[in-house]
């Protein structure tokens, strides 16, 4: 019999995340029947999305989240041992199942393509759901133009750094908005971001007029507040917002309102948000061109990884913390 651990929600989180808000349990795995597999995790995701989507969940289950795992036994010819698969099993270190989503909403559970010789764990970033977030959400959203400006906020991280590598194989001025000199550096001059702000110690309002004097076309918008008040209100007549998240608000009790309603209606903004599920039809798509980028030498990626199970929780605070740069993981 195999004992599996998880990581199950203790408490609703208040403000920032705090030790005693999840708890580690551990269970006896029965043994699988007909037509199920058993899997074991060998990396597990930690996102800024699951801070919010916590506050949906119930108390005592397993806190969300997608995994690379390894088939160690099977009953299910679609799912054979040895095979590594990606799913939605969320923070628990083995799992029994059928093959199936447990939710219409979740991602499929699928076998990994073939990789070639680059890491598994990329799964979980720029050849998986980041990947095809930053992928979909920018292309289809912002219908970016060769010659256009784009600022892109959260810029360092899994989905802001892909973005904007994007937006230069587009042919678009990219200016990237980040937290540290360490990730500024990085972005500069690792992946060709043509001007880039250190919100923490540069006046966002003073200096992006400066670095984008003709204004800004395309915002790809990863945390909401003040930050992109100041882009909304420097963007051109009939830019394009692709929101794909606030991070700045997710930890805040009473989150500040910014009134951003004159900028959209004076600048006749386009402003859409997207939940990446939305082309999950077109899914295979996103890898494969993602993929085809890195082969190129186009696209480059980085990893902030975590080793250790009982270290995941930890690993999300970092993340929520801006501790990362690149894709957050945990490798189990």
């Amino acid at each position: 019999m195999v004992k599996a651990k998880r990581f199950i929600y203790e408490k609703r989180f208040n403000g920032f995340p705090k030790e005693g808000d999840l708890k580690v349990l551990e269970e006896d795995l029965p043994t699988i029947k007909d037509g199920e597999f058993l899997a074991e995790a060998v990396y597990l995701s930690v996102d800024p999305y699951m801070r919010p989507y916590a506050a949906r969940a119930s108390l005592g289950s397993t806190c969300i989240g997608q995994q690379v795992a390894k088939i160690i036994e099977s009953k299910n010819a679609d799912y054979p041992v040895g095979k590594h698969i990606i799913s939605n099993f969320g923070w628990r270190s083995h799992t029994v199942s059928n093959g199936k989503s447990e939710t219409p909403v979740a991602l499929p559970i699928s076998i990994l393509p073939d990789f070639q010789g680059l890491p598994l764990s990329l799964a979980l970033g720029v050849l998986g759901m980041p990947g095809n977030t930053a992928y979909f959400g920018f292309l289809e959203l912002c219908q970016p133009k060769s010659g256009e400006t784009v600022v892109v906020s959260g810029a360092a991280g899994a989905v802001g750094s892909h973005v904007g590598q994007i937006a230069k194989i587009k042919g678009l001025k990219v200016i990237g908005i980040a937290g540290s000199d360490d990730k500024i550096k990085w972005l500069k001059e690792e992946l060709g971001f043509d001007e880039v702000i250190n919100y923490k110690t540069q006046n966002v309002a003073e200096v992006l007029p400066k670095l984008a004097p003709k204004g800004v076309d395309c915002y790809f918008d990863n945390v909401g507040g003040e930050i992109s008040t100041i882009v909304l209100n420097n963007m051109n007549l009939y830019g394009r917002v692709s929101v794909c998240g606030s991070i700045s608000a997710y930890n805040e009790i009473n989150p500040k309102a910014s009134t951003v309603q004159p900028a959209i209606v004076g600048k006749q903004l386009k402003i859409e948000g997207f939940v990446v599920r939305r082309w999950i039809d077109r899914w295979q798509e996103g890898i494969e061109q993602n993929l085809k980028w890195i082969q190129e030498g186009k696209l480059k990626y980085k990893e902030t990884v975590t080793k250790g199970f009982d270290n995941t929780f930890k690993a999300f605070v970092d993340m929520l913390k801006g501790a990362n740069t690149g894709k957050a993981i945990v490798e189990v």
